[in-house]
């Protein structure tokens, strides 16, 4: 089944306690002056996509990016999937297209790439791999599966790889720009990730 860019909502996850930083809020931690989360906005406003927030603290701050904030319905940090289930549930498109706020290296067919995998194989989910590894939070997933998500998150279950393997999932290859995945946890990956923008 084919997609357009019109079919998917882009969601930056910043919904984390960022318990490595510090406690701070990885979303809008600066990079040489810009919120990480607003580098992730002006990349995907180029790449043609609606976009919303996942975050759970600090909305009026996300909410001034003039984007919508979409809050985990699951208290107390509950993680990614937590994330993706609450976007789903919220938004009006066919897909979401999620990724993490501290991981601002964005290419420039991030989205791009997602569509044509899924346009090979016509698989609900598609995963970033890095040529190593997946990259699990870095996922064009179909919004029809939320049932299927509860489902796995009532039963107290939080790995995402482990609600990927319900799914006919296919990989996304990123294998030639595996740097994108670099992130921020600590002080110095920030420093480091400073000196490659």
């Amino acid at each position: 089944m084919s997609i357009q860019k019109r079919d998917i909502t882009a969601v930056i996850l910043a919904g984390g306690q960022g318990r490595r930083m510090g406690g701070q809020d990885k979303g809008l931690i600066e990079i040489n002056g810009k919120a990480l989360v607003s580098i992730l906005i002006d990349k995907l406003e180029r790449q043609a996509v609606a976009i919303v927030i996942n975050a759970n603290r600090n909305h009026e701050s996300y909410l001034s990016l003039g984007y919508p904030v979409i809050k985990d319905k699951l208290e107390d940090y509950q993680g990614p999937l937590a994330g993706f289930a609450s976007t789903m549930g919220a938004v009006d498109s066919n897909y979401i297209l999620t990724l993490p706020c501290d991981s601002p290296l964005l290419v420039e067919d991030y989205v791009t790439r997602f569509i044509t995998t899924h346009e090979q194989r016509g698989s609900p989910i598609v995963v970033a791999h890095d040529g190593e590894r997946l990259q699990p939070v870095h996922a064009l997933i179909r919004t029809d599966l939320l049932p299927s998500l509860q489902q796995f998150l009532h039963g107290g279950e939080r790995k995402i790889d482990r609600w990927y393997a319900l799914h006919d999932y296919r990989q996304a290859d990123f294998s030639d720009c595996a740097d994108m995945f670099r992130n921020i946890n600590t002080p110095s990956d920030q420093q480091l990730l400073q000196a490659s923008l």
